[in-house]
């Protein structure tokens, strides 16, 4: 699906197609839509088929009159067996010299937040402005999720003190993986962003606004450290029946 908004009077509107100071919001798009924005709207091919890779890592890449920019994002997912999951999923970004798409395979919840007007101050005209935007709101759910691992952790603790049960231990496990994928994930982010603040990708601009570097810091820090999640302990293994 592609998608066209606008900022218009300090309010994002969607709009029915291409028009100067806009942003594409492309999603798991058809064959069709792939050759459209690679032959109409002139997208790198290879930019593109990065942006669709589950695989593809945080990373910046330019080419001719375009620019890449790979960011991981932070997901949440129940399962069947009601075990919460976190992982990471890559969002492409590419830059133009007229317009910003953002392309991901799956429905995102940044970009889902930025379309429903959650995020303010958006001004789709100013393309770096609205790409730091992104990374401070990517910045931002990576958070919200390591405080929610914070308390699933603590809540399955005081469950494992009182007994030993194979879903408690399975979330658990998941958690810890969540911390790895969050940790890889911010850290390769906060590489990206230094390079855009250094002004290697895109220009920056007297509208641009500055992008707290700390935060992204201190949320990979708190990652890496397990945010105060405990592994279970020894004598804690999975039981069988």
């Amino acid at each position: 699906m592609v998608s066209y908004y606008k900022t218009v009077a300090n309010r994002l509107i969607e709009v029915d197609s291409l028009m100067p100071g806009c942003w594409i919001s492309v999603v798991d798009p058809t064959a069709q839509e792939r050759k459209m924005l690679i032959d109409d709207y002139g997208l790198d091919s290879d930019f593109l088929k990065s942006s669709l890779d589950e695989e593809e890592s945080s990373r910046v890449e330019q080419e001719e009159n375009q620019t890449l920019i790979i960011v991981d994002t932070a997901v949440s997912e129940v399962q069947k067996d009601d075990t919460l999951i976190f992982y990471t999923m890559p969002l492409g970004i590419i830059i133009t010299d007229h317009y910003v798409f953002t392309i991901s395979l799956r429905e995102n919840k940044v970009i889902d937040d930025v379309v429903s007007g959650r995020v303010r101050n958006i001004q789709t005209q100013f393309r770096t402005q609205f790409v730091l935007r992104l990374m401070m709101n990517i910045t931002a759910s990576f958070l919200v999720y390591l405080k929610q691992i914070d308390k699933t952790s603590s809540a399955m603790q005081r469950k494992l003190h009182g007994a030993m049960k194979n879903h408690e231990l399975i979330q658990m496990l998941e958690l810890e993986k969540s911390l790895i994928y969050f940790s890889t994930s911010l850290k390769s982010n906060d590489v990206t962003m230094n390079k855009i603040l250094r002004g290697r990708v895109v220009k920056p601009t007297t509208t641009s606004l500055p992008f707290p570097c700390e935060k992204t810091r201190s949320l990979t820090m708190w990652s890496a450290d397990g945010c105060g999640i405990s592994r279970p302990s020894s004598g804690h293994s999975l039981c069988c029946g």
